[in-house]
């Protein structure tokens, strides 16, 4: 089988989109590398050259020309006798040509839809044609939450029986087990705390970092934040300024070295308005690291039954959340244990079985 990918966010997106991409491909090659992955832009950059040393991944430079991703890649995957397109996240070619191929696209969040004010009025509309078109065209839709498989029935106006949910998982780095030499130089490198609460994702309006800084104010207990700054950002730091609150806020940190400082913090906090799954909450509960996260939305699918849930508009129940795990050793032990146990249906075996099979079943 032939299995062509947009790979556009594959090769230049840090992030969520990015990291679903270069999981997702990664995955399959390695537990199923009897078919070929072909990684379809205009170019290709330095991330993730691991998994295109595979012998079973390819890069193919597409068509130049402006808009070529949506007028041009389709058919240069038909020429590639791909038996597959995958688009992943959210979008998929607009032209193709008479050659048969199935379409499939991975819808990740509405998010634009349901928070619109994140948003500006251009960006909605552009954003809901395209997904909207993608959804219409593709013979099979991926969603990575039930949440989101709801969001694509009610905004979308797509059949129920057109969408599958698969979960996505996460890094490998978070599964491993680091040196003890490695700990110490991460530790040293960031100048880290003895202990602390872990905050990791964008800093913006919608992962709510603000309740955190007010949750831990008159508290001293320290607060690492890993993620990139936006313009919310200054509002966040006016806070901490004025209450005098112990937050490091951390940059250039690797994936390994990320990995490291999740198994290190005493707690790991993702307060978010909404998500479409929440990547960070897995990698927490891999990291046998306890979860404190957001009652709403797909994040107790993410959390499960034994992480600690809050309303993220509230700060001072995130403070009581804290404070409880903050003081309780045992109960932090307990539920990282359950957590670890659950997060298990998130492996990439299970995953990567389960997009293979609907690869198949499309193909019947």
């Amino acid at each position: 089988m032939k299995i062509a990918f947009d790979a556009k966010r594959f090769f230049h997106n840090t992030s969520g989109l990015g990291n679903y991409s270069r999981d997702l491909v990664r995955i399959l090659a390695t537990y199923f590398p009897e078919n070929d992955y072909i990684l379809l832009n205009k170019n290709k950059s330095e991330r993730a050259k691991d998994i295109l040393d595979l012998p079973n991944v390819h890069f193919v430079e597409t068509s130049r020309g402006n808009f070529s991703r949506q007028l041009k890649m389709g058919k240069d995957a038909q020429h590639q006798n791909a038996d597959i397109f995958h688009g992943l996240s959210g979008e998929l070619p607009l032209k193709w040509g008479s050659k048969p191929i199935k379409k499939i696209v991975t819808i990740h969040d509405l998010i634009f839809i349901r928070y619109p004010k994140y948003y500006s009025f251009f960006d909605r509309k552009i954003h809901f044609w395209k997904f909207k078109k993608a959804a219409d065209s593709a013979d099979k839709i991926i969603a990575i939450s039930e949440q989101t498989k709801q969001d694509i029935i009610t905004f979308l106006k797509v059949p129920e029986s057109k969408i599958q949910v698969i979960y996505q998982g996460c890094h490998k780095a978070f599964k491993e087990q680091q040196s003890e030499d490695f700990v110490q130089q991460t530790k040293e490198k960031f100048n880290l705390p003895e202990r602390f609460v872990l905050n990791v994702g964008t800093i913006e309006e919608r992962k709510n970092l603000l309740n955190i800084v007010k949750a831990l104010k008159d508290t001293n207990i320290p607060l690492v934040v890993v993620g990139k700054k936006t313009k919310y950002f200054k509002k966040v730091e006016t806070f901490i300024r004025q209450n005098k609150i112990n937050v490091h806020f951390l940059e250039g940190v690797s994936m390994h070295e990320l990995a490291v400082i999740y198994k290190l913090a005493d707690i790991f906090i993702y307060p978010s308005f909404f998500e479409g799954f929440g990547i960070p909450v897995i990698e927490a509960l891999f990291s046998k690291t306890v979860v404190i996260t957001s009652n709403t939305s797909c994040l107790p699918e993410a959390g499960g039954p034994d992480s600690v849930y809050i309303d993220p508009k509230n700060h001072l129940d995130i403070q009581a959340k804290i404070k409880f795990l903050w003081q309780n050793e045992s109960e932090r032990k307990r539920r990282a244990e359950k957590g670890f146990e659950y997060v298990q249906k998130f492996n990439d075996e299970l995953i990567a079985t389960e997009l293979m099979n609907l690869y198949k079943n499309i193909l019947r």
